[in-house]
């Protein structure tokens, strides 16, 4: 790595870290030409991932937008920012493991809903009501049913 101050490309790892979610390392690095310390960070680039909508449009996956959805479902419930993070990086972490680069929103809102309900099952209830676009209050009664059996 090259070093920032005197760009000599010698140096030596002080310290190592990973970060919680596994998805970045955080190393200390010391120059051996001038001992000037720096902090590099190591990420894998993500594949790239296609999203085919219903309507047959592509777009790139965005994780953000699955974020969102997922903490509209979640609102004002008890579920943390970091539950929300990790389903969102699990989903994400299996897309890249398809060996398809092409995915339908129809599989990705079954991943989230799948999460969803181990996770708090009044947000599985929200999230399901808008991705299978529940058009009475049956809909929300006979998915609470199901919910019940289990």
């Amino acid at each position: 790595m090259r070093c920032p101050k005197c760009m000599s490309n010698d140096d030596k790892v002080i310290e190592t870290r990973v970060s919680r979610e596994g998805e970045t390392t955080r190393r200390r690095r010391q120059c051996l030409n001038c001992s000037y310390r720096f902090t590099t960070y190591e990420t894998v680039l993500p594949v790239d991932i296609t999203v085919v909508k219903n309507d047959g449009r592509r777009e790139e996956f965005n994780p953000e937008k699955l974020r969102t959805g997922i903490n509209m479902a979640c609102w004002k419930r008890s579920v943390s920012q970091d539950a929300v993070d990790k389903i969102v990086g699990d989903i994400t972490n299996a897309l890249a493991l398809l060996p398809e680069s092409e995915v339908s929103t129809r599989q990705i809102g079954e991943m989230a809903m799948a999460a969803l309900k181990e996770l708090d099952e009044v947000a599985y209830v929200r999230f399901a009501s808008v991705y299978r676009k529940f058009q009475d209050a049956d809909a929300f009664i006979s998915e609470v049913k199901k919910l019940s059996r289990n």
